[in-house]
């Protein structure tokens, strides 16, 4: 089965994302920066997307990330529109989606321009752009989807695009609380249903289970295996060590080992129980070496079969990656600037043994602080 892509990614105006454009994204992006460079701005897009399209709530997004202005590329003042674009490559062609947002008091946004088409592969032709109503407060797509199979197909690509971020796992994190039972058909981005999922995996498809607890010990050989029970539709994450009968729960466990299980989780769940595209917000956030080496081969395991995109600062994650699957963000006068890098060209640093982290440390690649 041939999974979806996003083949083409164009943002204008959004905070540091001044314009950028970026074309023929592989399965396997990772993009690596400095603090500051504009990362997270990338995946907070994708929250923008998710909120728009998932629950017509782009304006309660707005408010949680304080205001139109805070999400204009220097503020309304200098910049007054986003206009962005995303085109979604499937097996019978191209999926587009093109929409503006201008400022628009009191600090909200409405939709100046909203658009999308699809054009065929096999005609080889492109479509013409179906336009919707502007002046509105809420994407417009999402009432064409009841009426419109292009429409539908794009919200829903959109929906299946992920941003998981596991950093907080602090005594009033999701880790932490009892949970839903029953909420278990895919992992949420926070991490907080852990629980929930790895009890489903335990009932249903213990093969897979056991894979991501063998995973885990490859990397803490203290650790034996999960032990999550129900109780009146809650469970707690919950874990047992080799060496004594006594489980510990979230609050006794490392905050880099709660990420680790979460990552281990996501990259080892079964095709049903994942997005279409994964987008993972700096994985390597608290983890030993050998943990960071293992999540990176996951990754690559799962881009073969769909779209992974990677935030990260870490040299050691970059190197599971070959060149042509890195994007170096650097920051300028304030804008994200993207590069990508094609390997002939750095074939003598590569020829002398140096891995594609070490030519980022080095400057090679440029984006370091």
């Amino acid at each position: 089965m041939s999974y979806p892509k996003i083949e083409s990614i164009r943002i204008k105006g959004f905070r540091s994302l001044a314009e950028i454009e970026l074309e023929q994204l592989p399965n396997a992006t990772v993009m690596i920066g400095a603090n500051g460079s504009g990362k997270s701005n990338f995946m907070r897009f994708f929250d923008l997307l998710s909120w728009m399209l998932r629950s017509r709530k782009l304006q309660e997004f707005v408010h949680k990330q304080g205001g139109a202005d805070d999400q204009l590329f220097g503020g309304s003042k200098r910049t007054s529109v986003i206009d962005a674009g995303l085109g979604m490559r499937t097996e019978s062609g191209l999926n587009e989606y093109r929409f503006t947002l201008a400022y628009a008091h009191p600090d909200r946004f409405v939709f100046t321009d909203e658009k999308y088409r699809f054009s065929r592969a096999a005609w080889g032709t492109e479509a013409s752009w179906k336009h919707l109503e502007s002046s509105n407060a809420e994407a417009r797509i999402l009432e064409q989807r009841h009426t419109d199979t292009t429409a539908n197909v794009i919200v829903s690509l959109l929906n299946n695009c992920a941003v998981y971020q596991f950093h907080n796992t602090s005594d009033v994190s999701n880790f932490n609380k009892r949970w839903d039972a029953d909420d278990s058909n895919f992992l949420r981005s926070d991490g907080g249903n852990l629980a929930a999922v790895l009890h489903r995996l335990e009932q249903e498809d213990i093969k897979r289970y056991e894979l991501i607890c063998n995973q885990i010990n490859r990397v803490l050989p203290m650790f034996d295996r999960f032990a999550i029970e129900e109780s009146y539709g809650k469970v707690s994450l919950r874990w047992k060590a080799k060496w004594t009968e006594k489980t510990f729960g979230a609050h006794l466990t490392s905050d880099g080992s709660l990420r680790f299980f979460a990552l281990v989780t996501l990259l080892n769940l079964p095709s049903q129980m994942l997005g279409g595209v994964v987008l993972l917000d700096e994985p390597e956030l608290g983890l030993h070496p050998a943990a960071v080496n293992l999540i990176g081969s996951m990754v690559k395991s799962v881009a073969e079969e769909r779209q992974v995109i990677v935030a990260t600062q870490s040299p050691l994650f970059v190197d599971s990656f070959d060149l042509d699957q890195i994007l170096v963000l650097e920051m300028r006068e304030g804008r994200t600037e993207f590069r990508n890098f094609e390997r002939e060209d750095y074939l003598a640093w590569l020829d002398d043994g140096f891995t594609t982290g070490e030519m980022w440390q080095k400057n090679l690649l440029g984006g370091r602080p």
